[in-house]
Order: structure tokens, then sequence, then C-alpha cells
């Protein structure tokens, strides 16, 4: 019997390996990033209260158009860019949630920095 490696496992460890080095403060959040075959969505942490900061995804009412490719994912990242330079966070930490720095993900790194994100 051929047994079959579990990527989202495999994903979750990667994730957890990574979040144990860094962490969100109130100075300078978490950029977090998860995506689905359908979505992607990013959000702007601050661990010390354990509190989401800024939100964005596909699934957002301004957003149009299909959600899971590139371009959307540049779009998410520039709308998150946006929300959170309205709210005064301008430096933030990447956290690409255990996926490979390609892609999607970095799309979204790309619009948020676009935006005016330092990372």
């Amino acid at each position: 019997m051929v047994n079959k490696a579990d990527n989202n496992k495999a994903r979750l460890k990667r994730h957890l390996r990574v979040r144990g080095k860094i962490s969100g403060t109130a100075e300078r959040p978490r950029l977090n990033v998860f995506r689905s075959a359908k979505n992607i969505y990013a959000q702007i942490i601050d661990d010390v209260k354990g509190v989401t900061l800024v939100s964005a995804s596909t699934l957002d009412k301004e957003f149009e158009g299909n959600g899971g490719n590139k371009d959307a994912a540049r779009k998410v990242g520039e709308m998150v860019a946006k929300r959170a330079v309205e709210k005064g966070i301008d430096q933030v930490v990447f956290d690409r949630g255990g996926y490979i720095f390609h892609g999607r993900v970095k799309e979204l790194a790309e619009g948020a920095r676009e935006g005016g994100l330092k990372f």
C-alpha cells in the first residue's frame, strides 16, 4: 500500500517552526498569509495582545474577479497594505504561513510592499 504524504500536515509543521521564531508586536505586527485553492487571505496580527488589527481577502465585498490567481493575490496585498497604512501601520513581519515564497504568496507580498508596507 502506498502512503501519500499529507501536504497540509507538512505545511502546518513548517508554519509552527516559523512561528516559534517570529511574532508580531504592537510596533511591528505580523502579516499572516493563508491560501486555499479558490481564495487567499491576509491578516495583520498583534501577537502580544492576540488581536487582528487589519484583514483582507478575496471574499471581501470590494474585491472583484477570480480569487485563486496571482492577480487576485496582488490586489489583496494592496488592500491589506492600504488598510494598514490608514491605521498607522507601516512596518510588519511577513509570515508566509508555511507556504513556499513563490506564486500567489510572493505576489501578495509584492502587492503589500507596493501599498506601503515595509518588510
